[in-house]
């Protein structure tokens, strides 16, 4: 993700600025830095910034007094707050006047970069609605279905889609749990925003977690929390996502990842309302309404005995399947057009038409990463193409792929292995027969970074792939070569 505008980091501390810092020019992010709210404000009425990071404690001015001078002067301007002195009543003062998110110290670098890149997709991706596109709002008086999101629109004209959503809105009104099951990359999270958008509790915290991000011991802390001294490197307590959701929503991603032990903590959760810290003596009672997703058959990972029956039972009180984009097609083109324009807008690009052969393409093609996939092929080809039309040839798309599709639901993060071309087709990308996977995948990834000229976290948004899965590509290049 390119920026045209820096990061403004701000903290009184010297070594906490040049922690962050690091870390975000690591990931190629332009930065700026404050030492306190005063100068903080200064700098930002005379500069345009693309996000601000601040701490919540500092001398003078706080964190939570630099926020709301800031969204005086520019609401659109996302702000996250960090603090080694976390409570629930300053998380939620934080929401209540505007801050994006709130994490505290201390943090690791993965869960900052995370953070970081939401907000600033929560910036690109999540416009008001008078600075849409005119073609999208045009499409909306004809009735296809957008449905605002914290990040973005489910953007549907596909009518059991739209019954979905009807059920999903005629439902948020309770407390009841919810589990989603889907194949990866037909946007569970985005179902679960919409959810919490159209609930009571809109106006408190939507908080998730990938389950299957943290090993086990640190789940456990991630979610219930810990007190201070409770395991090496405790040096403070820590609320875990649970207190942190509180009066809100938590979403539990990849439920079906989640070990053993823990979903007997979790059940006690769903069953009594309170979380015990790792460490802890004491019941913290927490009211959360729990949206869980899974791209898995979670009753056959009960009959395996990987998953507890009396969880899998407390879960799905309220279950929602979201189709395939396969069971949709009446949605490719529609989905194609948006993220056209959406990464267009990103790119400051104007918009290039769509050969006819691209939309038949899109919709003969099998879509085994869904729309996710579909949203990464609309931005490669943008990117490739002459800036006036996206040809055939911009797609990065096999033939095979096309012509035989597959219409196994796969059971693990489906995203594409080989959006190969043919040997005559865009930037020189060339796959001979009898090359393997991991082979065809390399050359992709090698092709990608250098037509980024080397900018790993641009070619990681490309490919639609995590920063650390790219960095573990590359480290194992390395290695073979």
């Amino acid at each position: 993700m390119e920026l045209r505008d820096p990061i403004l980091v701000v903290d009184d501390e010297v070594e906490m600025r040049i922690a962050m810092s690091a870390a975000l020019k690591k990931c190629g992010f332009p930065v700026e830095l404050s030492h306190n709210a005063i100068d903080a404000l200064n700098k930002f009425k005379k500069k345009e910034y693309s996000l601000v990071i601040t701490d919540m404690t500092m001398p003078k001015r706080s964190g939570i007094e630099l926020l709301k001078d800031l969204k005086a002067i520019n609401p659109e301007v996302p702000v996250v707050l960090i603090t080694a002195y976390g409570t629930i009543d300053t998380a939620l003062a934080a929401m209540k006047h505007g801050a994006f998110d709130y994490v505290q110290k201390p943090f690791d670098f993965d869960t900052f970069i995370f953070l970081i890149e939401r907000a600033l997709a929560s910036r690109h991706e999540a416009p008001a609605a008078p600075e849409r596109p005119a073609s999208l709002a045009k499409k909306a008086k004809k009735g296809e279905v957008k449905s605002k999101t914290s990040f973005k629109d489910i953007i549907t004209q596909d009518e059991g889609m739209r019954g979905l959503l009807q059920v999903a809105k005629s439902i948020a009104v309770s407390k009841a749990t919810v589990l989603i099951q889907a194949e990866s990359g037909t946007g569970k999270e985005l179902l679960a925003r919409y959810i919490h958008n159209n609930s009571e509790r809109k106006e408190a915290p939507f908080v998730a977690v990938n389950c299957a991000a943290l090993p086990e011991n640190l789940l456990e802390s991630e979610l219930f929390g810990h007190k201070k001294g409770s395991f090496t490197g405790a040096t403070n307590d820590h609320r875990g996502k649970f207190e942190q959701a509180q009066g809100g929503t938590i979403l539990l991603d990849e439920i079906s990842e989640m070990p053993l032990s823990l979903q007997a903590k979790l059940l006690r959760v769903l069953q009594e309302y309170v979380v015990d810290r790792v460490g802890g003596t004491e019941s913290i009672p927490v009211d959360v309404r729990v949206i869980a997703t899974t791209n898995r058959d979670l009753m056959e990972s009960v009959n395996q005995g990987d998953f507890r029956e009396d969880l899998y039972f407390r879960l799905n009180v309220i279950p929602l399947h979201l189709p395939p984009l396969r069971e949709r097609k009446v949605d490719v083109q529609l989905l194609a057009n948006y993220f056209i324009e959406k990464h267009s807008e990103i790119n400051s690009l104007e918009p290039p038409k769509v050969h006819e052969d691209v939309y038949k393409l899109l919709e003969n093609y099998n879509w085994r990463g869904n729309v996710r996939e579909l949203e990464n092929v609309m931005e490669r080809a943008l990117l490739l193409c002459d800036q006036k039309s996206i040809l055939v040839a911009n797609l990065l798309m096999t033939p095979k792929a096309i012509t035989q599709p597959q219409h196994a639901q796969p059971k693990q993060d489906a995203r594409p292995t080989s959006p190969a071309a043919p040997s005559s087709g865009a930037e020189g990308l060339k796959i001979e027969v009898g090359m393997t996977l991991g082979e065809i995948e390399k050359l992709v990834i090698l092709k990608t970074l250098e037509q980024t000229e080397q900018n790993k976290t641009k070619t990681a948004e490309v490919l639609g792939i995590s920063i650390r899965t790219l960095r573990n590509k590359l480290n194992e290049y390395k290695v073979q070569d």
